[in-house]
């Protein structure tokens, strides 16, 4: 799995379609023929070649804006947990690009420290939630322990 990087593919994963969403969190996926469009728009030559690695690789973006995270110590634990949590699941669709937008904030009323372990497993439970409540389109699997024994 990858990451994205530039705007230019932040904002083709976005005009994608909204694969799941939580309390604080929404899913966003594109297929990977839009990140190539993506890519020629910012100045490269069009290609026929995927932007990237190849057109059966995962890409996964994480978008924490500081309107919902004021803190960056905060910010940081969010896309911590957030690329964390996606490398426990197994993306079914090759060649498409995801983005875990956060939506609104955490209540600094309940959790007054910039990084608590009641803040990180809040975050974390919501992330499973949200990778476990895709559309039905079947594009994600959780990995099961045994199915490397």
């Amino acid at each position: 799995m990858l990451r994205l990087k530039t705007r230019s593919q932040f904002q083709a994963v976005l005009a994608g379609e909204r694969v799941a969403s939580t309390t604080h969190f929404v899913l966003h996926r594109n297929v990977l023929p839009d990140m190539r469009r993506a890519a020629a728009g910012s100045g490269e030559p069009p290609s026929d070649k995927p932007a990237g690695p190849g057109p059966d690789t995962v890409w996964l973006g994480a978008m924490v804006p500081k309107r919902w995270a004021r803190r960056a110590v905060t910010r940081n634990a969010i896309k911590r947990q957030i690329y964390s949590v996606s490398s426990e699941v197994e993306f079914d669709v090759p060649g498409a690009a995801h983005v875990v937008r956060l939506r609104s904030g955490f209540d600094r009323k309940l959790f007054v420290s910039a990084v608590s372990d009641p803040l990180k497993i809040q975050i974390r439970q919501e992330l499973v939630r949200l990778f476990g409540s895709i559309k039905p389109a079947g594009t994600l699997a959780r990995k099961s322990p045994q199915a490397g024994a």
